[in-house]
């Protein structure tokens, strides 16, 4: 139970709390990518810069360094002590960024945004994950993924309606961003702690081995063959789904504008009409057919969509027809695709001990690999053309496809406690032990 003044945040109250940090963090993404051309414009930045804003950004390597210190900080004191922090220097990133003048500024507050927004992305989906009722797990994991959709939508129709406004719409878009991480930071400070972990903080201590476990954690998870299985699945359709997504996410309305000649209008209001669809199809699709039928049927097909969505974007003139064509298979596949069942499973086949580090560790390979991709398109769209880009971005959805169909976990309507159990062949009591004999 938390308590916000006199009253308590419980259930999807408090889902819907920690789940803002999907909000801010695709909110963030897109408020940099809908600009990027009016900062490109005011600061007259070549190719290189923008590279670097990207790669530095929370859709990159920002958000990969803020995730691994994140995930450790959150299993070693709590998924609270996060709540009560990163938000605080997400609003001096935002802040900066709306206020910058120059280069440096405007990077800065950047990389600040996105290591904020990377620490609080595996609290997030591991607290929703720990307290959510095991029948309902994917619908409760299932609310960070709307807000992750939700985020983009607003962003692009506020970019949309303050157009005319130029580069000052888009400092007070920042503005929102900041304003709305306010809010949310106020009612988390009433959130508890998880129930999950406490228990298990107090088996440590009863066994006299917080300090030997932390120091074991990170050895298990690379030694333990079922760690590893875990960790080649869920990096697998991550990564390779997100160095697509992710670099869509951020140069998708610069696509627009320097490849389909669409003006920044267009390309914001064709992106927001792109989220409205995942946000329909997270809550009709994933949340409502997640906990109820197979997972990996729901997977595969996202995951076909978007392999589809891409080959008619890469290959097909770039008119509206197959623009949108493009934008109703992939904005319905995001809704139940690779980020919501990664948000799921990689808060179900890890040990409470260390599901948020294992998650952090996780979120810096991936975004890390955004971070050089990000880097490098500028540059590969500049030289080699946008459908040379496009083929590698399809490859990446074939190899996603391929690993989460043949990996994909059985874990529905099972309790957090009964997965682990089940995977590891022992109770954490019996874990605890061992690792007193190990060390």
């Amino acid at each position: 139970m938390a308590k916000i003044g006199s009253k308590s945040t419980t259930g999807w109250k408090a889902t819907i709390s920690v789940a803002m940090a999907n909000y801010i963090e695709a909110g963030s993404i897109i408020a940099a990518a809908s600009s990027l051309t009016l900062w490109q414009a005011y600061l007259t930045l070549d190719s290189m810069a923008i590279g670097l804003l990207s790669a530095l950004s929370a859709n990159a390597f920002g958000a990969a360094v803020g995730a691994l210190v994140g995930g450790y900080l959150c299993d070693k004191y709590g998924r609270k002590f996060i709540y009560t922090y990163d938000l605080l220097a997400y609003m001096l990133g935002v802040l900066l960024i709306a206020l910058s003048f120059n280069f440096p500024m405007l990077l800065i507050g950047t990389i600040i945004t996105g290591i904020a927004v990377g620490a609080g992305v595996p609290a997030s989906w591991t607290y929703i994950a720990e307290e959510a009722p095991h029948e309902k797990r994917a619908a409760h994991v299932g609310t960070a993924q709307l807000a992750w959709s939700v985020g983009p939508a607003v962003t692009f129709l506020l970019a949309v309606l303050l157009a005319p406004l130029g580069l000052m719409g888009s400092r007070l878009i920042f503005v929102h961003l900041l304003i709305i991480a306010f809010i949310t930071w106020y009612i988390r400070q009433g959130l508890s702690e998880s129930k999950i972990w406490k228990e298990g903080k107090e088996r440590e201590k009863q066994s006299g081995l917080s300090g030997s476990l932390s120091r074991s954690s990170l050895k298990e998870l690379f030694t333990l063959k079922v760690n590893r299985e875990a960790l080649f699945l869920l990096v697998g359709i991550y990564l390779f789904w997100n160095l697509t997504a992710g670099a869509m996410g951020y140069f998708m309305p610069y696509i627009y504008e320097n490849v389909g000649g669409l003006s920044s209008g267009q390309a914001n209001l064709l992106q927001a009409f792109l989220w409205m669809l995942t946000v329909a199809t997270t809550f009709f699709v994933f949340m409502k057919f997640g906990d109820k039928y197979s997972r990996r049927f729901l997977f595969g097909l996202g995951a076909v969509m978007g392999i589809v969505a891409w080959i008619i974007l890469t290959f097909m003139p770039m008119n509206w027809f197959s623009l949108f064509a493009f934008v109703i298979l992939w904005g319905c596949a995001a809704g139940f695709g690779a980020q919501a069942f990664y948000g799921l499973w990689a808060s179900e086949l890890f040990p409470t001990k260390y599901r948020a580090g294992a998650q952090g560790i996780m979120f810096f390979l991936v975004r890390f690999g955004i971070a050089i991709w990000s880097f490098l398109l500028p540059t590969v769209m500049d030289n080699l053309g946008f459908q040379a880009a496009g083929i590698v971005m399809i490859v990446f959805l074939v190899i996603h496809f391929l690993i989460g169909i043949i990996l994909a976990p059985e874990t529905r309507g099972k309790t957090l406690e009964e997965i682990e159990e089940e995977r590891f062949g022992q109770k954490e009591t019996v874990v605890i032990e061992e690792n007193r004999n190990f060390n």
